[in-house]
């Protein structure tokens, strides 16, 4: 008899293990998902170099920040770091020991990533495999650029958001999560002033090449008729998600084109429904006239 407990108790520990273990490959799986919708974080892949190990270059006002690792290293990367931990860098900008992460990472705009998404995706990224590779040092002229500059910066400009528990599903409201809190379509889309301030009154209205990241020209995405997409149709936006391919044929080119391909996903493996609600809510949005040059 008391083997006979034994062994069901040996069953039941097996059982639980094996369920909880497939429910984190679930988690995990749709963690995947929103990392393509991300793009593939594809910031954090520098050109030529290994998937997520960071040190790609970005241009600021006051100098040159590097992207960082998000493999399980344990040393360069997020491999020590607790789920609160890598929570509060994509949502709060705040690193693990304290310190601020420069706004250049979109983190005030995955502040209002939902609940059950951002547990998801960190539990993806608890799976990408470790990469030993340091982050370059921030260059810049300002030696308190990232102490005292963003703090203030923040103060000033920040617009941090409430996250929901689920993300929504209706289709434009689920449209406006995902080009504002995941695909964070943005920050790239929207223009910025001279010290790095989203001019929200052009909002997805394009950037030119001096202005634009990388110093890379983005196109407007407002449904005006003259300088932005007001004559594609929804499946218009949905072919470009999903294959890089305009209207016109042309393909997108520079960071649109590594984040429609992404890494280990990008918006070319996004869902049609999902695209399809990225589409109607840029087409529900009113049109801004701005020729991007």
């Amino acid at each position: 008899m008391k083997r006979g407990l034994k062994y069901l108790f040996f069953l039941s520990c097996a059982f639980l293990t094996n369920r909880a273990a497939a429910r984190s490959q679930d988690i995990a799986a749709r963690g995947q998902y929103i990392f393509a919708l991300a793009g593939g974080c594809a910031c954090h892949s520098a050109p030529k170099g290994a998937q997520h190990a960071g040190g790609r270059a970005f241009p600021i006002p006051f100098g040159t920040v590097y992207s960082t690792n998000i493999t399980q290293d344990k040393e360069t990367g997020l491999g020590n770091w607790t789920d609160q931990q890598i929570s509060d860098a994509i949502t709060k900008g705040i690193r693990r020991d304290g310190s601020r992460i420069l706004p250049v990472m979109p983190y005030e705009k995955y502040s209002g990533m939902a609940q059950e998404d951002l547990k998801a995706l960190i539990a993806y990224l608890r799976t990408i495999q470790a990469v030993k590779k340091t982050t370059p040092e921030l260059k810049t002229w300002a030696p308190l650029a990232r102490s005292l500059g963003t703090p203030i910066f923040l103060k000033i400009f920040g617009r941090f958001s409430t996250p929901p528990n689920e993300a929504p599903r209706n289709s434009i409201e689920r449209g406006r999560y995902l080009v504002e809190h995941v695909s964070v379509c943005g920050d790239c889309h929207t223009p910025r002033n001279s010290i790095g301030v989203p001019q929200q009154f052009l909002y997805l209205a394009g950037a030119g090449e001096k202005i634009g990241p990388l110093g890379q020209a983005v196109p407007n995405i407002t449904p005006d008729r003259e300088t932005g997409i007001g004559d594609w149709e929804q499946e218009d936006v949905v072919e470009l998600l999903h294959t890089g391919t305009k209207p016109d044929l042309d393909n997108v080119q520079g960071l649109m084109y590594e984040v429609v391909q992404g890494t280990s996903g990008g918006y070319k493996d996004m869902k049609k429904e999902d695209a399809l609600a990225i589409a109607a809510y840029l087409k529900s949005l009113p049109g801004i006239k701005n020729k991007v040059k």
